[in-house]
């Protein structure tokens, strides 16, 4: 996940639907059917995109859909635009949570209008580059992006090409990282870490060892609770710095991350387009079931009961 995710940085615009997602599903698959109408659920389907912070919110939303609504739910794992190439077909419903995207809500919001947004999910989104805390506390300068050039040789790696390295996570996670490095006149490369899981295991592996590593990350994130990661400061984001991607040079702006639904979904009569519409909640609550998952080792649908057990009043106010 990134703030305005470039789909022509991954060339995903030209890609078919019957491109296969990262989870093994895809958008063409004959077993999504559109959702329900006349207020019967039905089946919902539903996008998981490859983070554990999105893997909360399906997991939690999920449950109570089926549990309390009685929905079928189907969900796919997806990434970004080959889930939103679902709405205009009904093979997706929702996708839950989107990190700016202004690019892919012309295309399918104002364009095609085959999409609709759905309202905010409550949490609030920072990306940005960061160091393992010993780093920072050993080297406090190094929290200032004009001193990274200073240090460049130490974060040098066999795949930097002779330059420091900037670690990223997954392909897919379209980012403004290479356009800040040429910007910016930093001797640095971007190397991709290749998931979500291998840049956690990068950051924890440096600040048990202590070593060099200079990353993308974000939160929510529940793995700030266990390395509280530093934030490297970058030219302050303005209104517009980021307009034209060649060209950026400022930091990622703070996120309100929100819903996006298909537009028949938001007309069928669903349950658990209400529900989806309401689902609201907060950082900490996403860290928490993200956690569950990913440290605790429970399946999706246990660390969602075990919330939900936990917090009947939020979900009620999901479904009344």
């Amino acid at each position: 996940m990134a703030r305005k995710w470039r789909a022509g940085a991954a060339g995903l615009a030209v890609l078919g639907l019957t491109l296969t997602a990262c989870g093994g599903a895809k958008v063409g698959d004959d077993s999504a059917d559109s959702g329900g109408s006349s207020g019967k659920c039905g089946t919902f389907n539903l996008a998981v995109n490859p983070w554990v912070g999105y893997e909360a919110d399906a997991a939690v939303v999920a449950y109570v859909a089926e549990h309390d609504l009685g929905c079928t739910v189907n969900k796919k794992d997806l990434k970004e635009e080959i889930a939103w190439q679902g709405f205009g077909t009904g093979e997706i419903d929702a996708v839950l949570e989107n990190w700016g995207h202004d690019d892919l809500k012309k295309k399918y919001i104002t364009d095609q209008k085959t999409a609709v947004e759905a309202g905010s999910t409550g949490n609030k989104g920072v990306i940005g580059w960061y160091v393992p805390p010993w780093l920072a506390k050993a080297h406090p300068d190094i929290l200032d992006y004009k001193n990274l050039n200073k240090y460049a040789d130490r974060f040098k790696t066999s795949e930097s090409g002779g330059k420091g390295q900037l670690l990223d996570g997954d392909p897919s996670y379209v980012t403004n990282d290479a356009a800040l490095v040429k910007n910016l006149k930093l001797n640095f490369k971007v190397v991709y870490a290749g998931s979500e899981t291998a840049l956690i295991q990068a950051y924890r592996k440096a600040e048990k060892n202590k070593e060099w590593v200079l990353g993308y990350f974000y939160e929510p994130q529940w793995f700030m609770s266990e390395v509280p990661l530093k934030k490297v400061a970058l030219p302050p984001y303005k209104k517009g710095c980021d307009a034209d991607a060649a060209k950026i040079a400022c930091d990622y702006p703070v996120y309100d991350l929100d819903k996006i639904v298909s537009a028949k979904f938001a007309k069928s009569g669903s349950p658990a387009y209400d529900l989806v519409k309401k689902f609201h909640w907060t950082n900490d609550d996403q860290n928490t079931v993200a956690k569950y998952i990913a440290v605790e080792k429970m399946t999706p649908e246990a660390a969602a009961k075990k919330w939900v057990e936990a917090n009947k009043d939020k979900v009620d106010a999901w479904t009344k």
